[in-house]
């Protein structure tokens, strides 16, 4: 494994059409919204959820890929696997902690890319502090919520249907946005990718996840999701070269419509590469 040695800083833009990215558990599982702006919003968590879908699905099997924060997973379980290694059992009282912490970096994909509190139970694997972080996605405009009235012709019990008199249909709800185009901003840091172990290799994973996510995320409730534009800002040591935000700005995103925007060339993107700092690169990869 290729020791991660360079800072990195990315624009990640992704969009949405006739689906839900992401539903809000406190709002119906509405599409969640700025309430102030009307902007969309996806959480990093939920991308970071469908990072881990992929790469359980693209590694699976494969040894040091496996994923800790996974569907059904009981994670006391796992921290106590990993004093069941040798390592661990070999190590002294106060050291035990530490040596867990590195057994779980070093089989769990996640655990040594964004990182993984565990201290939840009798046995403990410290705290890990990963190396990639990513903002909440924001749309570029205002999103418009839909609520769509939906009827499936069956119902679940004998008793709804004696109920119903035979007639069997029922209605449901199903909201989406017509369309959303969404910016996330994300962060490599190399000193904490030195911390867990994450790797040159480990990080092309990680873009070829944003790369093809939306793909093995289907569902009618998502609509169509694509990966857009993929904007990777290198530097050239591991503390950086120049502010992340002054590098964003070289990202500009204007709408080139009318009215409300409705596909991706609606929108126009430009990248300034004329005035980019010294020490730092970029490289579209969508």
């Amino acid at each position: 494994m290729s020791e991660l040695k360079n800072r990195i800083d990315f624009v990640y833009i992704f969009d949405v059409q006739d689906g839900n990215p992401n539903g809000d558990p406190d709002a119906g599982n509405l599409p969640r919204v700025d309430a102030e702006t009307g902007m969309g919003l996806v959480t990093d968590v939920c991308l970071k959820r469908k990072v881990r879908n992929y790469v359980y699905v693209a590694k699976k099997c494969t040894e040091g890929f496996d994923i800790f924060i996974k569907e059904k997973a009981v994670l006391n379980t796992l921290i106590e696997a990993a004093h069941e290694d040798e390592a661990v059992k070999k190590a002294s009282d106060k050291d035990k902690s530490t040596e867990a912490r590195i057994v779980m970096c070093r089989k769990f994909y996640d655990v040594r890319s964004f990182g993984a509190v565990m201290t939840t139970g009798n046995k403990n694997a410290g705290q890990v502090r990963g190396p990639i972080q990513l903002t909440f996605a924001r749309s570029i405009d205002p999103i418009a919520t839909m609520e769509h009235s939906i009827t499936r012709m069956a119902v679940a019990t004998e008793k709804e249907s004696i109920k119903q008199g035979g007639d069997n249909r029922t209605m449901g709800r199903k909201a989406t946005v017509p369309y959303g185009l969404y910016v996330c901003y994300g962060f490599v840091s190399a000193n904490l990718a030195q911390q867990t172990g994450f790797s040159e290799e480990d990080l092309e994973l990680f873009w070829e996840a944003l790369k093809n996510m939306f793909d093995m995320d289907r569902s009618a409730a998502r609509g169509l999701m694509s990966a857009q534009k993929l904007i990777v800002f290198k530097h050239e040591s591991a503390l950086g070269n120049a502010p992340a935000n002054k590098l964003f700005d070289c990202v500009t995103i204007e709408k080139k419509c009318v009215g409300a925007p409705r596909k991706f060339n609606d929108y126009q993107i430009s990248i300034d590469k004329t005035n980019l700092p010294i020490g730092v690169t970029i490289e579209e990869m969508i």
